[in-house]
């Protein structure tokens, strides 16, 4: 939903309930006081939800994200969430790609590092579609390495049934 800047704290404060709400009585401005700026309730919401420890953490948390077993889209939201802990190294799109790619799978990474995109959005996507790929194409190889030990073992059983062995029998029989 677009929003128009000089509303934004007004429509995000208006959503405050029970604690959060007493909280804002107590900071917002009063009187002749300069209105309160969006950046501005930002920190405040932070000091007081986020002390500097958590934020530190968090900071480190997201300097040190990777995909690892997560999806590409759980990354990316996981990315995103802890981003703006560490807003400088985030603060252009050029950074935010870079940052997102290093924390990659390899294999998409891969991938990915060859290509030019011209927004974090873009990136994300194509490492969406990379992924899927990726996905079906191991899921056919399973599929085919499935199917060919089926027609192995189809063919031994055809041979067993011949009489004919095709391996030795296991264990060897006592006494000879």
């Amino acid at each position: 939903m677009e929003c128009p800047n000089r509303y934004e704290v007004a429509l995000a404060t208006y959503q405050f309930e029970g604690e959060a709400e007493y909280w804002w009585e107590t900071v917002k401005p009063k009187g002749e006081e300069n209105p309160m700026t969006w950046e501005r309730l930002i920190e405040l919401l932070d000091s007081k939800y986020y002390p500097q420890d958590v934020q530190q953490m968090k900071e480190r948390e997201f300097l040190s994200l990777k995909q690892g077993r997560m999806t590409v889209m759980e990354y990316a939201a996981r990315f995103n969430e802890l981003s703006r802990f560490a807003l400088h190294q985030v603060n252009t799109e050029e950074r935010k790609m870079d940052h997102f790619e290093q924390g990659l799978r390899g294999d998409i990474k891969s991938i990915i590092a060859g290509q030019t995109f011209t927004n974090f959005q873009e990136m994300y996507q194509r490492a969406v579609k990379i992924a899927r790929v990726l996905e079906e194409n191991d899921k056919e190889t399973q599929d085919l390495n499935l199917e060919k030990r089926r027609g192995e073992f189809t063919r031994q059983d055809v041979q067993d049934r011949n009489g004919k062995r095709s391996r030795p029998n296991y264990p060897p029989e006592k006494g000879k």
